[in-house]
């Protein structure tokens, strides 16, 4: 059995798409690239697909991923396409390794997320986000099925900042009013801190409340490295893995075969 491991991306509009409808639409999308999936066992078998760790419905993501078990040996790049061909656009396969190391949910430890605040001055932003770096903790409240949920959101948070907009032709709004964009790096705890916890301590520690809506995207999510604050790619050790692989077999059979490489 050959395992893969995507990367894949929630854009424009398909980013209201839940994950159970993102299920439905990649389940499709094997049967339409005729990927030879393996099946679970039982009375209702269904494709061996892993998903980790899914961004909330109605936030955009470029860094989705999930894993595929496979009955037969295929090229990752060439499955890649043939998946990206089968979908709308807006779900995007971008990225495709087979997996030669385990844990891919254990390496996804945070998240690198943009926050576009259409509405509210850059300086009222950093004036927020500084209040909120310097509070010891900022509690906030979530409904759940259980009821009102009071947690801190300050302690996840590893990095904020506000910056200006820049300008993209794919961009879901216009840059013609006061706009700031906050970029956040929060860590996976227990309970979650979602980006619309942070929103909700922001409001709770200096009065920011965006006039509309904050649109959302993740733009990466992997290993948190404590020592650089950055993320790294969760698929890279797969990749080491693969280029630190000896060759196989096959290839050692054929680089030795009688007249292998005579012209």
């Amino acid at each position: 059995m050959q395992r893969i491991r995507l990367r894949y991306t929630k854009r424009g509009r398909l980013r209201f798409t839940s994950h159970r409808d993102f299920q439905r639409a990649f389940e499709r999308a094997l049967r339409r690239a005729e990927v030879p999936m393996a099946y679970s066992a039982g009375f209702t078998p269904h494709p061996k697909v892993s998903y980790a760790n899914a961004a909330p419905t109605g936030t955009g993501s470029e860094a989705e991923f999930l894993e595929i078990a496979l009955t037969e040996q295929r090229d990752p790049e060439t499955l890649r396409i043939l998946l990206d061909e089968s979908l709308p656009d807006g779900l995007d396969i971008t990225d495709a390794v087979e997996a030669r190391t385990s844990g891919l949910a254990d390496r996804l430890t945070a998240s690198v997320w943009e926050l576009r605040l259409d509405g509210v001055a850059l300086e009222d932003a950093e004036k927020a986000v500084a209040a909120f770096l310097a509070a010891d903790t900022v509690e906030v409240q979530r409904k759940t099925k259980n009821g009102i949920r009071t947690f801190d959101a300050r302690s996840a948070v590893a990095d904020l900042v506000a910056a200006r907009p820049q300008a993209r032709p794919e961009a879901d709004r216009p840059l013609d009013n006061a706009c700031a964009i906050l970029r956040l790096v929060v860590r996976h705890v227990t309970p979650a801190v979602r980006p619309d916890d942070v929103l909700s301590g922001l409001r709770a520690v200096a009065d920011l409340a965006p006039p509309v809506p904050a649109a959302v995207t993740r733009l990466a999510q992997g290993l948190f490295d404590e020592e650089s604050g950055t993320v790294t790619d969760p698929l890279a050790p797969d990749r080491e893995a693969v280029t630190a692989a000896p060759p196989t077999a096959a290839a050692t059979a054929s680089a030795t075969a009688p007249g292998a490489g005579s012209a």
